[in-house]
Formats: C-alpha cells, structure tokens, sequence
C-alpha cells in the first residue's frame, strides 16, 4: 500500500447512494495521493448497462449484489480478487468471511467479490394513512390504497416481487405462462400505484409530500432511517410471505487500470469509521459489526434470473401504459 501513496492514480467507483461519501471519498485520496471519480446507479439496469457498454472498462471498481456479480463473472467483465491482499476482510464476521459459502461471488475457487453491505426489502407504511397494520406485500395491490402506493422502477426484483406474491414456486426463474401472469399482475400495480421511484431520496419526497402511505423498500433500512429522520410516522414490517434480501459486494473489473488501487478502496470500506458510517448515515448493515439487530425473519435472498433483458423488456412495455391484451 505505500506504493500506491506515491504515484498518482484516478480510480473510477461505480456505486449505489450512500456507499461513497464525499467526506470519505476525500480520505481515501489523500492516503493514496488519489483522484476518485464516483458515478452513482438506482437501479441494477443502470449497472448492467454501465458496465457493459465498455466491457468494464469505464470503471475499477463497483458495487453489486451478489445476484448481478454471478452475471458479471460469467460475462467475463470482474477480475479475480486476491483476498491476502485485503487485510481487512480478517475483520469481517464469521458468515462474511466463509467466502466459498456466498452464492455467486467465487467461481472454481477464486474469489470475485467481497460483501460490503446488506438489507431486506420489507414494507413501509404510514401509521396515520393505514387503518391496520399490514401482514404481506399484497397490500401493494390492495384497491383501497390506489393512487396512494409507492413501488421501485427496477424489472428484475418487481417480476420477482410479483411471482412471489402470485405462489410461484421459483420467483427467479419464470415459464413463458409464468411470465404473462407476472405481467398482468405487474400491469395491476401499476394501475394502483402513485408512482415508481428510483433513488431512496427520490421515495422519501414522494412519501411525504405525495401521498403516499404504502412503500415498497427496494433500499430496506436505509429508507426506514432517511424517513424517520424526516420526521414521518412510520412502520417497518418483513411480510407474512418473506421478503426478498440483497447483499452487496465489491469487485474490481477487467478493465480496471490500477488493481491494487481498487483493492485498496475495498480494504478501506471495511475499516471500522467507514463501514461504520454506512450504517450510521444510511441504516444500512455492515460487515464488521452486529450494531443492527438480527431479527427473526424468512429472507429470500436474491439470485439470478431468467431472463433479465426480457423482464427489462417488459417492464419498459408496462411503464408505458400498454394494455395487458398486447402482451
């Protein structure tokens, strides 16, 4: 690492909000006598198309749920990682640390990535707006609520969302038939929501200045703090169904110019302050420490898909309005 304080670098992170703050970014940098260029992503399509459209090669380092790291390995587009050089992970609990055991990030016994960071998608409700608590996701749906239900603008997890609320039995993995079903209840949440965020902040606004009273929370904990440090009255519940979880993680691309550098920006993320103030400012869950309390909940961790350029599809033909007899 004292290398890498004399030479002059810029390192290109590509990350999800709230996983590289300025003031953090601005320490990085001057340990490592570095320039780093943030662009941030709200959706995993956003990702995707980043990515490849240069075949990584816009980018040394992003974030990513396990899922979408599985689909970067087998397109070829994320380096291999050599975890003795990230001395941090050591420092990372027992289940982060069993690397072999993370679905998607290892491949023939090398590493891929490293989690960062993690959260479920449960439901958040206004107290004032909802005469009962609510017990599942259905209430998404529920007529009572129109207009007044707030979803995430992402295809993979709202096709996945639906198949799981219809009693399909792999959620990840749709048949032609299976599809038009999907579709046509995802045309019903469209006709019954307010409208379809993409940023955290973005549903924070619409919750509390538009109406809203129902919320999908594509972001889980990060959205239950960002609104209750506004102020609003709200409850958080993991639905009777399960709820549907990410682990993000991050891994260095094929086109990444210096990889000892994005390396480094690995293995600073896993320091205490930063890894700490992810769950400080965000809400979000770290690596490193049980400061969030482990709840009893049934967790339906994400996986690859299907078919994740036809759901995209689909979801564009949904958000235009097209009627379910043209599907």
């Amino acid at each position: 690492m004292a290398g890498l304080a004399r030479a002059a670098e810029t390192l290109r992170v590509l990350a999800w909000p709230g996983y590289a703050d300025e003031d953090l970014v601005k320490v990085f940098e001057k340990r490592f006598n570095a320039r780093v260029e943030v662009t941030i992503v709200s959706t995993d399509e956003a990702l995707r198309e980043k990515l490849s459209a240069s075949r990584g090669g816009d980018f040394d380092v992003f974030a990513a749920n396990t899922a979408e790291i599985s689909r970067f390995v087998d397109m070829d587009l994320v380096e291999p990682l050599a975890p003795a050089r990230l001395p941090r992970t050591r420092e990372q609990l027992p289940r982060f640390r069993n690397l072999a055991a993370i679905p998607g990030i290892t491949r023939h016994g090398r590493v891929y990535a490293i989690p960062y960071t993690y959260s479920e998608m449960g439901l958040i409700y206004d107290r004032t707006g909802v005469a009962k608590t609510p017990v599942s996701m259905s209430a998404l749906w529920d007529p009572r609520y129109r207009g007044r239900v707030l979803a995430y603008d992402g295809s993979s997890h709202n096709f996945t969302l639906a198949a799981l609320m219809l009693g399909i039995r792999n959620p990840f993995r749709l048949n032609d038939a299976e599809f038009k079903r999907v579709t046509e209840h995802l045309i019903a949440l469209r006709r019954n929501a307010l409208a379809f965020y993409s940023l955290p902040e973005e549903s924070v606004e619409l919750f509390r200045h538009d109406g809203g009273v129902l919320l999908f929370a594509n972001y889980g904990t990060q959205q239950v703090k960002l609104l209750r440090d506004a102020g609003a009255d709200i409850g958080y519940i993991i639905p009777r169904e399960g709820a549907l979880a990410w682990l993000d993680c991050w891994a260095v691309t094929r086109g990444a110019r210096n990889k000892r550098l994005a390396e480094a920006w690995i293995n600073y993320t896993l320091e205490k302050p930063v890894s700490s103030a992810l769950t400080d400012r965000q809400g979000l869950a770290n690596t490193i420490s049980t400061s969030l309390a482990e709840r009893d909940r049934k967790l339906i961790w994400l996986e690859p898909v299907e078919d994740a350029p036809r759901r995209a599809s689909l979801w564009s033909r949904i958000m235009s309005g097209e009627l379910p007899g043209k599907f």
